[in-house]
């Protein structure tokens, strides 16, 4: 208990580092800390287990931090008495608990939330200050001004201007290698014989482990494995992971950045957008390890850049884009999808060897890598036109880093182009071709990627050409689209008849 008249600096589970705008400027002498477990954000979606467990141990272990370094921390847990179940009802028992004067916090990742905060002003009985998130390398304001009278949002263009305006991997005035962005160099399949480096699991110390078995006895329903959990909780584990990353992986990434292969769910990739999303790690150091070990000579151009693009480009684009679109982005609907996602979603029983291997490697990890949400699961969805609302529901539920501002705009913009092309210039559909280029899935599926009609053809191929031939109205005039439709104008009547009945006749069978 606080002497009174302190202020009440309120961190949420997404914001566990000492930098943090709520902590600024805190007293430990009169201020008083509070972090709290709630069941509304654990249950508002049926979050994967071990993301619950993810976040709730990283809490713990923060607060732990946070004490040690002398502040005065009120930690309310899961399963205290008295627990309000909300932030907003833990806010306000603190209030009075410490006699605050005041509550001072940082802006959420999650409109819901934000529009909740709103409310705890008048909750609490005292005045309530939101701070900016500075984390970040763009504030929304910043991103406001970009975006003013832009038709098109485009992140290359974006992208450019974050590189331009903080010198990362520039050159003067121009990018380091001539080009801005390497992409078309991240795109190569793993090749027989490559074994990627290990990503490390963390053992759970005592702290993760009574959260395991909490976890375990209120949320045994919800998808997803719990058994083998091996996330960092700590900041210092977190670093080492990351270290480990950029010696080890890092250098590999930049040529198989897109790969996928059975049995290696996360192949070069640096498995932190946990640690990085919830403040474990800080982006701007990130990307000074990344260039430093460019300029180095320990990695290539490829797998700098190509990381680059992802923290100081992508990640900063979604973000904007969530917080300038919000709240009807959530609502768009661009192809009047509504069909209900397979049961399969939530067990990876499917014979389609490619959803079996991502579906099950997300119930397992609590992770995908890009590729396999984009151009398998994700792709799957918006070939059979299903509901963005339960597709968006669905990624924010089973993967550990995801929180809705990035969430959102990866599943609804870029996955589904739900959004009508705001964020991507194209959608991204594909045949089970890209598949089969870019993984070993097919190998050992019931299915063949080159056949398009029968018993045996991958239903990804005519799931794609019906696509196209449903949308042709809105994607036709898409210049990235000519080609497609120059090959689909080529067709006969009864192919694309026949492809018709071929995807009609798996979505019967789906339903």
């Amino acid at each position: 208990m606080s002497d009174g008249a302190g202020t009440l600096r309120v961190i949420l589970g997404d914001q566990l580092c000492r930098g943090i705008a709520a902590l600024s400027d805190v007293d430990p002498a009169r201020d008083v800390v509070l972090l709290a477990e709630v069941t509304e954000e654990a249950t508002y979606v049926r979050h994967h287990p071990q993301k619950i467990v993810f976040f709730l141990s990283a809490m713990r272990h923060f607060a732990a931090e946070l004490a040690e370094s002398g502040l005065t921390v009120d930690y309310i847990r899961l399963d205290d008495p008295g627990n309000t179940g909300t932030l907003r009802g833990e806010v306000a028992r603190a209030v009075a608990r410490h006699a605050a004067s005041r509550v001072v916090a940082t802006e959420p990742g999650e409109w819901r939330l934000a529009q909740d905060m709103a409310g705890w002003e008048a909750a609490a009985g005292v005045p309530v200050t939101i701070r900016a998130d500075e984390r970040f390398l763009c504030s929304r304001e910043e991103f406001a001004v970009w975006a003013k009278g832009r038709r098109l949002f485009r992140m290359e263009h974006f992208y450019r201007l974050m590189r331009a305006r903080s010198g990362v991997l520039m050159a003067g005035d121009e990018p380091v290698g001539g080009r801005w962005n390497l992409d078309a160099e991240n795109r190569r399949a793993l090749p027989r014989g490559v074994e990627p480096p290990a990503v490390p699991a963390i053992a759970p110390d005592a702290t993760t482990a009574a959260v395991i078995a909490l976890v375990r006895s209120r949320f045994a329903d919800h998808f997803g494995d719990l058994d083998g959990f091996g996330y960092a909780v700590t900041r210092a584990d977190a670093e080492a992971l990351w270290e480990r990353f950029v010696v080890e992986r890092l250098p590999g990434f930049g040529d198989y950045q897109d790969a996928m292969a059975r049995g290696r769910p996360f192949l070069f990739h640096a498995v932190v957008s946990p640690y990085l999303n919830v403040g474990l790690l800080d982006p701007r150091a990130m990307l000074a390890r990344v260039e430093r070990a460019f300029r180095d000579g320990a990695v290539p151009l490829n797998a700098a850049e190509g990381f680059i693009r992802q923290i100081l480009g992508w990640r900063e684009y979604v973000r904007g884009i969530y917080w300038h679109a919000m709240p009807d982005y959530a609502d768009r609907n661009a192809f009047d999808a509504g069909r209900a996602l397979p049961a399969f979603f939530w067990s990876g029983d499917t014979d389609l060897a490619c959803l079996a291997e991502c579906i099950g490697d997300t119930r397992r990890n609590a992770y995908a890598h890009h590729i396999q949400r984009l151009m398998v699961i994700g792709n799957f969805a918006l070939l059979i036109g299903a509901d963005p609302a339960a597709v968006n529901r669905w990624y924010l539920e089973v993967y550990a880093d995801a929180i809705e501002w990035v969430q959102l705009p990866n599943t609804h913009g870029m996955v589904l182009h739900a959004d009508g092309g705001m964020l991507g210039s194209k959608p991204y559909a594909a045949s089970g071709r890209y598949i089969q280029r870019m993984s070993d899935y097919c190998q050992r599926c019931r299915y063949r990627p080159d056949v398009a009609v029968g018993p045996t053809a991958c239903p990804f191929n005519a799931l794609y050409w019906r696509f196209m031939i449903r949308n042709a109205d809105r994607l036709r005039g898409n210049q990235r689209m000519a080609m497609v439709y120059r090959t689909l104008d080529r067709f006969a009547p009864e192919k694309r008849a026949a492809m018709l009945e071929q995807a009609d006749g798996f979505l019967a069978r789906l339903a």
